[in-house]
């Protein structure tokens, strides 16, 4: 491995960091004391490499320019090693933080371009293993820290219902591969709300299942208490087809230790609205930066749904107001640690690691740092500036206040099957210019998720459902079950698109 021997000055400089001031003496001691230890690292990448899968021969290529008009591919390939299984003829396309062995990925990010997976994911195992097609990478937001469409360092991703606008992200090239019938359903991944906001704003169903469900194994990670996985597809049976093939520990994710395991999501979908009890949270309307039309359009679809003999009732939850508030500290101070410190994957937990990307990542942002976006800057900064002023403390206060969003939210289902709310308060903006202010670029992507925080904070199952259109513009709506009841949840969605006869497709679509 030949690690260098540091010198006593990168030692001093390193004691320094910490707050420690040893004299000359003691640092060459603890040169030769380095010097001794570094044995065990040589012996450890000896064993590693000896063990370490070989990268595979696919082949993918990138996108011609006029067939990503809207940029949602990143790169395409044509992966298939069943002809038979729950995914048969089904093509799909993976968000780019999620490896796909063989395939370049950059997760949005200058800092990664060129990277190549040694491993599948384990969902991208499992669509294999259960007869889909990876038909390609989808465009991310750079290090998925986004809720826009416009920090990718490929270039915005465009929605397909009025190209001047976000596509919503941070899985927005997922969202619109969907939402106009380039493949038949997609992975997205959720942080803070990044299945459900593109597809809101996109006009297709995607669900952030109960936090752990689904396996994080192989993808790029932002917060470990915060990471999701989650299909996107236009129908409601096709995203639980895609969940069912996805979902279930896969004996390597400490995420997942009491997920359940070999559950068919497309059972028990098709109920009568009268078999269904909405709560409709109150805080979720009538935020400062909600669209009137946005309430509108929500509180028609649950009029709707109402008249067909759904009961929809009023039910307030304060705390769906300041759940944000612990998302935000957590996020923050978690995604500087944890993303931009620790090289996305951290230390201290147990489970797999991606030793190649975490390398990658490191060399990267040492190269292409002042290239990243915005938006993950400021994370850098904020996050770093709290740590340092507080260890840590206001991060550890925000997660001892979760449980009681949760137990909050649990106490709201008791009396009924759902919560439903807007899924994003407003319609989608237009994308900023490349010329427009700090401040504007990081609005635009971090603006819009004061919904699909909350339980990004719980863990709880929530799917957004179109709810109509508005200004010739989709609006969403989700649909919030207990934990580990994702059937209830779609049943709820599906209800809805059974209600209306389907939902609309983009123009041209």
């Amino acid at each position: 491995m030949g690690i260098p021997v540091p010198s006593t000055d990168e030692l001093g400089a390193i004691a320094e960091s910490f707050g420690l001031s040893p004299s000359e003496d003691d640092l060459a001691a603890y040169r030769e004391l380095v010097m001794g230890a570094l044995a065990a690292y040589d012996d450890v990448e000896d064993l590693y490499q000896q063990q370490a899968p070989a990268i595979p021969e696919r082949h993918s290529w990138p996108p011609e320019p006029a067939d990503n008009p809207l940029g949602a591919w990143y790169r395409r390939c044509a992966v298939r090693e069943r002809d038979e299984g729950l995914l048969a003829g089904k093509r799909v396309a993976i968000k780019d933080n999620v490896d796909v062995a063989g395939v370049p990925m950059m997760n949005g990010s200058a800092t990664l371009e060129g990277f190549v997976p040694r491993s599948d994911a384990s969902v991208v195992r499992r669509i294999l293993e259960a007869g889909g097609e990876i038909a390609g990478k989808a465009v991310c937001e750079d290090l998925c820290f986004s809720g826009g469409s416009h920090t990718a360092a490929t270039g915005p991703v465009r929605n397909p219902w009025d190209p001047t606008r976000s596509a919503g992200g941070s899985s927005c090239g997922s969202a619109v591969l969907v939402a106009t019938g380039q493949v038949d359903m997609a992975i997205a991944g959720d942080q803070g709300g990044s299945v459900r906001m593109p597809a809101g704003w996109s006009g297709i169903v995607g669900i952030k299942a109960s936090y752990g469900l689904v396996p994080y194994t192989g993808a790029f990670p932002i917060e470990y208490t915060l990471d999701h996985l989650g299909p996107v597809a236009r129908t409601v049976n096709d995203v639980a087809l895609l969940l069912t093939a996805i979902a279930g520990p896969d004996g390597v994710d400490q995420r997942q230790l009491s997920a359940p395991s070999g559950v068919d999501y497309t059972a028990g979908l098709d109920r009568e609205p009268a078999d269904l009890r909405i709560g409709v949270v109150t805080e979720g309307f009538g935020h400062p930066i909600s669209d009137a039309a946005v309430d509108e359009t929500v509180r028609g679809a649950l009029a709707r749904l109402e008249a067909a003999g759904a009961e929809v009732r009023e039910t307030s939850l304060p705390e769906h107001a300041w759940a944000p508030a612990v998302w935000s500290v957590i996020a923050t101070e978690g995604g500087a640690w944890q993303m931009l410190r620790g090289n996305g994957y951290g230390l201290n937990h147990r489970g797999r690691y991606n030793p190649e990307i975490m390398e990658a990542f490191a060399a990267g942002w040492r190269r292409h740092g002042d290239d990243v976006s915005h938006s993950v800057k400021y994370v850098a900064l904020f996050g770093q500036y709290m740590l340092n002023l507080h260890g840590g403390s206001s991060y550890a206060k925000a997660q001892n206040l979760r449980p009681l969003i949760n137990e909050a939210y649990d106490r709201a289902l008791e009396s009924c099957d759902v919560l439903c709310y807007p899924t994003l308060p407003m319609m989608p903006t237009a994308l900023p210019s490349e010329d427009c202010s700090i401040a504007d670029y990081v609005a635009r992507a971090l603006e819009m998720v004061p919904n699909t925080l909350p339980c990004s904070v719980t863990g709880h199952p929530v799917v957004n459902v179109p709810a109509g259109l508005s200004d010739g513009l989709p609006v969403g709506m989700s649909f919030v079950a207990r934990y580990w009841d994702e059937t209830t949840a779609l049943a709820a969605a599906k209800t809805y698109e059974t209600l209306v006869g389907g939902f609309p497709s983009p123009p041209g679509h």
